[in-house]
């Protein structure tokens, strides 16, 4: 439902409007002498590409000679990429496009840029702050980003959990790519890796991610709640006056910081969470939650209703084959596996990443990766359940309360009716 304007809507226009009053060139004599601004930014693709560091802890080919695993391998354009002697190397030739990032099950590439969190949490400001929100490659936009824009090296570059958590939070993200661009980049493995992310986002999601092939079709629109805000640290910046939280303009922004805050703090009680369930394995590892891992059981702990959209690969143990051997375990890179009452596998399905190494390992063939139901999945929120639980006491008690009220009523009404009948 749209919002109805006051008085601050029509405050912000005036200044707007003074603004280009003031200033009606702004700038435009320096761009027809061919002059740029000097504290102007600069456009300068290598600034958004980042050469991604490796970790061969996680690594399954570097943990066992037996894995099959070639993700990263098979995704690099430019075979940058080496695996032996269980070590990485990424070489000099890498075109830090950052598909190995979002390639690898387990997170071995480590990029600050393409993190999966900061790169859920730069889309997700930009998506609470303005109307549409775009992702975008360097190839791609070719000029300053906007502040709706967010440009990485190679959009195949975002895993399929980060997008599916943008899906389910903010539906206003669209992906901008015009047509063509990738049919003429040297990543050549880009547009596939792309196709394939989003593609299982938006089976997951059960919804569609907007695209946007003009370059006129861009918009930068802010919407009402932050450009208010922003107008308000204007005025404090330059009047000093201090405002009220009770104002609604400040109520409006700090619902819009919220937001963004609160799902970083899903992420930690989700951890806590599992940390007390089933945080450690009996040899005492401490299980690892990946950063995808992390924001998928984060959007399904919000929306419980699209598991049934998931589907997840876990080992299925065939206890009269197994040695009991424990070798799945020590290979697990999460510690998800674990020997339990005297040798039996078990498996934490939410930290499972359905990698199969466990199983290529096995030497008695004893493990087979099987999918399972997204359900599993879905961690209990005890706070959402102690809010739900008081709710419902609070109800009955307000049912219960005007129940005796109207009885007394009804008995007041009685004796009203006797007195008048005397």
């Amino acid at each position: 439902m749209a919002q109805k304007r006051d008085l601050f809507d029509d405050i912000i226009d005036i200044s707007k409007d003074f603004s280009a009053i003031k200033n009606p060139l702004s700038g435009m004599t320096d761009a027809l002498m061919g002059k740029e601004s000097p504290d102007a930014p600069h456009w300068n693709p290598a600034d958004y590409k980042e050469k991604p560091r490796a970790n061969t802890l996680p690594c399954l080919v570097c943990k066992s000679d037996k894995s099959t695993c070639s993700a990263c391998l098979d995704v690099c354009p430019v075979d940058a990429v080496h695996i032996e002697d269980g070590g990485i190397d990424v070489t000099d030739a890498c075109r830090k496009c950052g598909l190995c990032v979002s390639a690898c099950p387990t997170e071995s590439f480590v990029s600050v840029k393409l993190a999966p969190k900061k790169l859920y949490d730069r889309i997700a400001a930009a998506a609470a702050s303005h109307e549409t929100a775009y992702v975008t490659c360097t190839r791609a936009l070719r000029r300053m980003p906007r502040e709706n824009e967010i440009v990485v090296a190679c959009v195949g570059a975002i895993t399929a959990e980060t997008w599916f958590s943008i899906l389910l939070d903010y539906p206003n993200v669209s992906v901008y790519l015009p047509l063509g661009i990738c049919d003429r980049c040297k990543t050549t493995t880009g547009e596939e890796a792309l196709g394939e992310h989003i593609a299982q986002a938006e089976e997951w999601a059960g919804e569609g991610l907007g695209l946007e092939v003009e370059p006129g079709d861009l918009a930068c629109v802010k919407r009402r709640e932050f450009e208010r805000k922003e107008f308000m640290d204007k005025v404090f910046k330059t009047t000093g006056l201090a405002v009220t939280k009770a104002n609604p303009v400040v109520a409006a922004a700090t619902s819009v910081a919220a937001r963004i805050k609160d799902h970083a703090t899903r992420i930690s009680q989700l951890e806590k969470s599992l940390n007390a369930a089933c945080g450690v394995n009996t040899q005492k590892r401490r299980r690892i939650l990946t950063q995808s891992r992390q924001l998928m059981l984060a959007a399904l702990q919000q929306h419980p209703e699209k598991a049934g959209n998931v589907t997840v690969l876990q080992p299925e143990c065939d206890y009269l084959k197994c040695s009991m051997c424990g070798e799945c375990v020590r290979v697990c890179p999460t510690h998800a596996n674990d020997l339990i009452n005297g040798g039996r596998f078990t498996v934490e399905p939410t930290y499972c990443l359905g990698c199969g190494l466990c199983a290529e390992v096995c030497e008695p063939h004893a493990l087979a990766m099987v999918e399972h139901p997204g359900e599993e999945l879905v961690v209990p929120d005890p706070e959402a359940e102690k809010r739900a639980a008081d709710a419902a006491k609070a109800r009955e008690e307000a049912k219960k309360l005007k129940a005796e009220g109207k009885e007394k009523i009804n008995a007041l009404l009685d004796k009203v009716e006797k007195l008048a009948d005397e």
